[in-house]
């Protein structure tokens, strides 16, 4: 295992340890029943009962078992030893039945049999990602014939701005960047600044880089959609909507925050 994976991997343990009791993610309302679901995956995927689907990166499976409670034949994986032992703990506590399987992508065809209607992933995912070749690759091994997958994530083009000020962005980083970035003494998103501080190492992906390695693996893509708001504030001055999006105040729909994608394993 080289230093980047190790760094990352020691970090998502430590962070799982740090979410678990952090409101962001809000386990107990989670264990209470509420969807931690959001609208464009709902709306895009549509209806997943008795379909075998695979979550990539799902960190300690919250997702995974939303999906699970709408009927999906659900398997989680995530490369943190902490975070599948979380998800396996409350996927046992809720009676919710799930797999989880700890991995890193990468070797998940070594430990991971069988094929799935639906492959997923979401927000916050692929810059921890170096190759993006092999990660379409191996999405591409597990779809059955005619299986999609699903991605809703950041959008590339917000990670070249940075705060000009409270309510306006400014060009703050470069859009091609190979990586890796070290990221120093930076407190988890999850925690509101607050926490410890963790070093850690993170790819950059084009959009353009994205489309083309799942072409390349042989998949069809069937729609890629934009839009102008964040799963949470990923700047100051962002303000929550009613819809349970976050926004720019001044800048409101001029900059794309996230998008969706979802491609086909042509039936053979």
């Amino acid at each position: 295992m080289d230093e980047y994976l190790q760094a990352n991997r020691n970090l998502w343990d430590e962070w799982t340890t740090e979410h678990e009791q952090s409101p962001f993610y809000d386990v107990p309302a989670f264990k209470a029943g509420k969807d931690r679901l959001r609208s464009i995956e709902l709306e895009e995927l549509g209806d997943v009962r008795g379909k075998r689907l695979l979550h990539l990166q799902c960190h300690f499976g919250m997702d995974t078992l939303a999906w699970a409670r709408r009927g999906a034949i659900a398997t989680g994986v995530d490369f943190s030893e902490r975070s599948i032992a979380l998800a396996r703990s409350l996927s046992q506590e809720l009676n919710i039945p799930a797999d989880f399987i700890c991995s890193d992508v990468e070797n998940l065809p070594a430990v991971l049999f069988g094929e799935f209607d639906i492959v997923f992933t979401s927000y916050g995912v692929l810059h921890w990602l170096r190759d993006l070749k092999q990660w379409a690759e191996i999405i591409a091994h597990f779809l059955a014939p005619g299986g999609i997958f699903y991605i809703v994530e950041d959008h590339p083009f917000m990670r070249i701005l940075g705060a000009g000020s409270e309510t306006e962005l400014k060009l703050a980083n470069p859009y091609f960047f190979p990586g890796p970035d070290k990221i120093e003494n930076v407190p988890s998103y999850a925690t509101g600044g607050q926490g410890d501080m963790h070093t850690f190492y993170i790819w950059n992906h084009t959009l353009g880089e994205v489309i083309n390695v799942l072409i390349g693996a042989g998949l069809r893509i069937e729609f890629l959609h934009e839009f102008p708001y964040a799963a949470r504030a990923k700047f100051d001055g962002m303000k929550k909507g009613e819809d349970n999006w976050w926004r720019l105040t001044r800048q409101d729909g001029l900059i794309p925050f996230l998008f969706s994608l979802q491609a086909r394993k042509t039936k053979q």
